[in-house]
């Protein structure tokens, strides 16, 4: 068991009051987890402080070369009032996968949950009771070191830090619209696309912002190569039906494995779907919308778990999906997925973490 500090708070925060109006990632708890390594000790001084400020060297490594990952995932309060997670253990595997390719130390995942779960006993009442909200978990790492250089730190920070939060999108489970980005692209193989970390999302702000100014919610990537397969969309993985087969493009090292991604093809195979992993060009996906074959198209993520896409923008081609409205399969995963994850369905797969 991992030995921890703690330090509670003198000035706890006043919680928010109305919890529909949450918004997301930009209230936080009272508390923070925090563990740094040092070369020749390891990871070490666990403890949880009062949330807050922390002090950095103008010169430290994460703010020059971008050495950083990180992790998101939520806590929900169920009808009975306990608190559970939903796969976490999948979280703390995936934060070491990235921290390897960023040659940053790796974590033991057992200390990492034994962490968590030691700050969300301390922030229990602020697992919001309103349905749809939740707890937004936040772990990263970043590079320390007070020095102007490129090479792998000497010193880290693992924190994690809480924000009760709404739902991700203000439209709710209303489908969305994507452009399709084909100037810019994302990552490449052999790069750091299946990694979380900062630099993927800074790479992808000018796509965000082109589909903006077009009035579109989240951009879909293209390969880095080629520039005709679809890889996924900036804050999801991505999905089409397509004459009753669910597709989605293969992990081949520029796509992030998503925890909702596996977790939703689980649960299509389960309930009889024909799922397949494979390549899909987004010329494909084009042919299947105009010989009325496009059934669906859905992005899976933490953050809004099923986003069905009502209008998918490529060049000038504008394809409305299933007439702007949530599809069957996109509405049997959120169904089936937030029930598990709320306590309201039962969890057959052993995917729900208690805290106790």
């Amino acid at each position: 068991m991992l030995d921890i500090k703690i330090e509670r708070t003198a000035a706890p925060k006043e919680k928010p009051a109305d919890e529909t109006k949450l918004g997301f990632g930009h209230i936080f708890t009272d508390h923070m987890f925090i563990m740094n390594y040092d070369t020749g000790m390891g990871w070490h001084d666990a403890r949880i402080v009062p949330y807050g400020e922390i002090s950095l060297s103008p010169a430290a490594m994460c703010l020059h070369y971008g050495q950083e990952i990180f992790e998101g995932l939520k806590a929900y309060r169920t009808a009975d009032g306990s608190i559970q997670l939903f796969r976490p253990d999948e979280n703390f595997k995936r934060m070491n996968v990235s921290a390897e390719r960023m040659v940053i130390p790796k974590l033991n995942e057992q200390d990492c949950l034994d962490g968590l779960l030691a700050l969300l006993n301390i922030e229990k009442d602020w697992v919001p009771h309103t349905e749809g909200a939740s707890l937004y978990i936040r772990p990263f790492i970043i590079s320390t070191d007070p020095y102007v250089g490129v090479r792998p730190a000497d010193h880290y920070m693992f924190m994690i830090i809480l924000s009760p939060s709404g739902a991700y999108y203000s439209t709710g489970l209303n489908p969305v619209k994507i452009y399709v980005e084909d100037k810019y692209v994302r990552a490449v193989r052999g790069g750091t696309g299946f990694a979380k970390t900062a630099a993927n999302y800074a790479i992808s702000l000018a796509g965000q912002d082109e589909a903006h100014k077009q009035d579109y919610e989240q951009v879909l990537w293209l390969d880095g190569v080629e520039r005709k397969y679809v890889e996924e969309v900036g804050s999801m993985n991505i999905f089409f039906v397509i004459d009753g087969e669910v597709i989605t493009p293969a992990l081949t090292g520029s796509v992030l494995s998503g925890i909702t991604r596996k977790s939703a093809i689980e649960v299509c195979r389960d309930k009889g779907y024909k799922v397949t992993e494979r390549r899909i060009s987004i010329e494909e996906v084009a042919q299947a919308y105009d010989s009325g074959k496009l059934d669906e198209v859905f992005g899976t993520g933490t953050a809004a778990v099923i986003s069905p896409v009502g209008h998918l923008k490529w060049g000038d081609k504008i394809m409305e999906i299933n007439d702007n409205k949530i599809g069957p399969v996109s509405q049997m995963l959120y169904d089936t997925m937030t029930g598990i994850q709320w306590g309201k369905i039962e969890d057959k797969y052993g995917w729900i973490f208690p805290v106790k």
